[in-house]
């Protein structure tokens, strides 16, 4: 959990920055005239404003040696591409979600979370000419040119592309609604599937362009499935309905037209050039980078909700999930009924518990001052008026940590019967609330990407020292879905908590 700028509020702040009613401009790709609302000069310049709204919205890993190394990938790739010209900017993103994502103008994203699932440079390869041929193929302009008929800014229109390759169709079409009350969902749309089609084809065609075998995008596109197979049967063996994520083929379609389409592609393309995976020299690149949360977004573990920074942390009842983002964290029911959403409290929105509860809206009920484990807390429950004048039942409670932060706890359930039923627990969440003790900054640390050596007892001894699951090495290792395993003494992945 961190307070972060938001996308929506750097789009409607843009918004209209540049504009226009649109330009010829040739594709670089297909060599043919398209009227767009972007020229090349004004693709570059929305490019470079929306990066920055990126960068208020996403940490850059905190890492030379591997920014380096992705920068070099990245450029040896664009060099070989239809507009080698450009200024490209390649970027790694501290975020454990599987995603990759690019912007006009040759500005593309890859998370820490993608590159560890990766197996060699070859498919991150993959995975990043893809991205570079949505902007060689220009799909972003060619987006912005249809929201553009919808209503939004040339520029707000990219953002809000940006955050739909990044969090999913979801937190897109929420955003349109921040953005422009005029604009309906549904041109806040995703690549069409011709675009994704091309972007496959061209990520395989830079990849033979750079002597890597084309067929790496199907390995790539194998290995992201199996992701989301994992999280469904993850998903199934807790008794609940499997979700759609935000990985990356969350908002890149995929079938088996798609799987053939770039098979015959990268059939085509292989025509006897020489195989360099380089997956020495990934693997050594991607030795000890963070796995899952790191500390400055706070900690998962197991039932605990540990942040060091803010030296706030929480605990889950027995059978609860924990479920860290970076606008809350939510403590769920096993039945996904019921959950405790914690906030931190903008400090513009008071200067004291009885302000905030002010401001928020509260009105008739009781508010009781109490201590909760050392920090000073105030719970409010009764009637709320929100700000379009509407009123509801509403529960919630307010501490400040040993920081002097204010924190917001809030009931939520699905109906009044199962908050009902899951009070106990919710207060219990709520109650747990503290700075850190000794014994969680002992498990405060974060967790890293290691090579090891496979053993003659498989991924099952490996999971002995590793902080994993054996299903779960596999899956980091590319072998979930049944492929054959490594061979003794083969380098492969684990991951450990630092030391």
């Amino acid at each position: 959990m961190k307070r972060k700028f938001t996308l929506a509020a750097a789009a409607t702040a843009a918004l209209l920055t540049i504009a226009g009613c649109g330009t010829n401009v040739v594709n670089p790709v297909s060599g043919r005239t398209e009227r767009s609302a972007m020229s090349v000069q004004q693709e570059v310049e929305v490019g470079r404003q929306a990066h920055q709204d990126v960068l208020k919205e996403y940490t850059i890993l905190d890492d030379p040696k591997l920014q380096a190394y992705v920068t070099a990938l990245g450029n040896k790739l664009a060099a070989q591409s239809h507009r080698a010209e450009l200024e490209w900017h390649f970027t790694v993103l501290d975020s454990p979600e599987v995603n990759a994502f690019a912007l006009p103008g040759g500005y593309v994203y890859v998370t820490r979370g993608i590159l560890a699932y990766m197996e060699n440079e070859a498919d991150l390869a993959g995975v990043m000419g893809h991205e570079i041929g949505h902007v060689t193929a220009r799909h972003g302009a060619q987006r912005a040119t249809r929201q553009q008929n919808a209503g939004l800014g040339v520029l707000a229109a990219t953002v809000l592309g940006a955050v739909l390759e990044s969090r999913g169709v979801g937190g897109a079409t929420d955003i349109a609604g921040q953005v422009s009350q005029n604009v309906a969902a549904g041109y806040i749309a995703s690549y069409n599937r011709e675009q994704e089609l091309q972007a496959d084809q061209l990520g395989a065609e830079y990849l033979a362009r750079n002597r890597y075998d084309p067929r790496h995008m199907i390995d790539v596109i194998q290995v992201l499935k199996d992701q989301e197979q994992f999280a469904a049967d993850q998903a199934r063996a807790q008794g609940r309905q499997p979700q759609s994520g935000n990985s990356w083929l969350a908002s890149h379609p995929s079938n088996e037209q798609r799987l053939q389409r770039i098979r015959d592609e990268a059939a085509q393309l292989t025509g006897g050039q020489p195989v360099d995976e380089n997956r020495a020299a990934f693997l050594r690149a991607i030795d000890g980078m963070v796995f899952g949360d790191s500390p400055a977004q706070g900690l998962v573990r197991g039932q605990q909700f540990l942040h060091p920074d803010l030296d706030i942390a929480l605990t889950a009842p027995a059978g609860w999930s924990v479920q860290n983002s970076s606008e809350s964290v939510t403590v769920m029911s096993p039945q996904r009924d019921a959950a405790l959403i914690l906030q931190q409290v903008p400090e513009k929105a008071g200067g004291s518990h009885d302000e905030i509860l002010r401001r928020w809206g509260a009105e008739q009920g009781r508010t009781d001052a109490k201590t909760i484990n050392g920090l000073k807390a105030t719970r409010f429950s009764g009637i709320r008026r929100n700000a379009q004048g509407q009123r509801s039942n509403a529960e919630l409670t307010l501490i400040t940590s040993a920081k002097g932060a204010v924190y917001a706890l809030a009931s939520a359930a699905k109906d009044a019967q199962a908050l009902q039923a899951r009070r106990a627990a919710l207060m219990q969440a709520e109650e747990s609330f503290r700075s850190l003790t000794p014994e969680d900054k002992r498990q405060a640390k974060p967790w890293k990407v290691a090579l090891r050596s496979f053993p003659s007892g498989g991924f099952a001894e490996m999971a002995k020292t590793s902080v994993l699951t054996e299903a779960q090495l596999k899956l980091l290792n590319g072998r979930y879905g049944g492929e054959k395993l490594p061979t003794t003494g083969e380098r492969v992945k684990t991951v450990i908590a630092a030391p």
